[in-house]
């Protein structure tokens, strides 16, 4: 699922705090770079954990937040979810060939070490007929 701009910043406060927040941490935070209202902030963490990417728990009064999923485990999600809505295996392996090409000569290094990682026993791709 995609995030808008302030829903990002949200979460790369949680994901950066290695522990959960509370909605006058994060406002605290992100007050720092922009003006933004406490009730702002309180709506996006809300619609949030209603989107299942947080995880609201209650601490008295207050409740802290918490990332459902680590930032490198979102983006895989997001992109995994990118490819599942192109229709055919030939245009799945097209958006890949055009991701990879726009990637820098260091990100493909890390693909391919990615790669070989989760498959060292497999040769060279063929393609599918």
């Amino acid at each position: 699922m995609a995030l808008g701009e302030l829903e990002r910043d949200v979460m790369d406060r949680l994901w950066a705090a290695g522990e959960p927040l509370t909605v006058r941490e994060v406002h605290e935070q992100l007050a720092e770079h922009r003006k933004i209202a406490y009730t702002t902030v309180m709506t996006v963490l809300d619609r949030l954990a209603k989107k299942h990417v947080v995880r609201q728990e209650r601490e008295g009064r207050a409740f802290r937040y918490t990332p459902v999923a680590s930032r490198e485990q979102m983006v895989a999600e997001l992109m995994l979810d990118a490819l599942g809505g192109v229709p055919t295996v030939d245009d799945r392996q097209a958006a890949l060939v055009h991701f990879i090409g726009g990637v820098s000569p260091a990100e493909a290094a890390a693909l391919r070490e990615a790669l070989d990682a989760v498959a060292p026993d497999r040769g060279p791709a063929t393609p599918s007929a």
